[in-house]
């Protein structure tokens, strides 16, 4: 693991979904607590449970399958703001991915949320991924 956990969460999805593995097992922390929920909210994952084992606790995340179908959607997480380079924006100038059909995840003052949450609140933040 790296010191960028948004980052690691994204790549565990990313992998677990190359892979067609179906679940995946990211370390549990605030942040990522939020991002998995954001993320089975809005339907991408299909079930999250807290695993504990040696005092550490993980989330273990279930990738959504296609009904009919052998193997998972094909998901894109897209990292935008790293620990080099911060990106920001105003709740005006919140990017739209594939014209709504993805959903940008921002950390804002309020907490994390997503693009149309932020939007209605009417405040900006962090841009820290795309997805879709």
């Amino acid at each position: 693991m790296s010191r960028d956990t948004i980052a690691d969460i994204l790549t565990f999805l990313r992998n677990a979904d190359m892979d067609k593995k179906g679940t995946a097992r990211i370390a549990s922390t605030k942040i990522a607590e939020s991002i998995v929920k954001i993320l089975l909210r809005e339907g991408f994952l299909e079930n999250v449970r807290k695993h504990r084992e040696n005092n550490k606790s993980f989330l273990v995340s279930t990738l959504r399958h296609r009904r009919n179908k052998k193997g998972t959607y094909r998901k894109i997480f897209k990292r935008i703001s790293r620990p080099g380079l911060r990106i920001y924006s105003n709740y005006q100038q919140i990017p739209r991915i594939f014209g709504g059909m993805g959903i940008v995840i921002l950390s804002t003052s309020r907490g994390i949320m997503t693009d149309r949450e932020a939007r209605l609140e009417g405040i900006g933040g962090e841009v820290l991924c795309y997805i879709w």
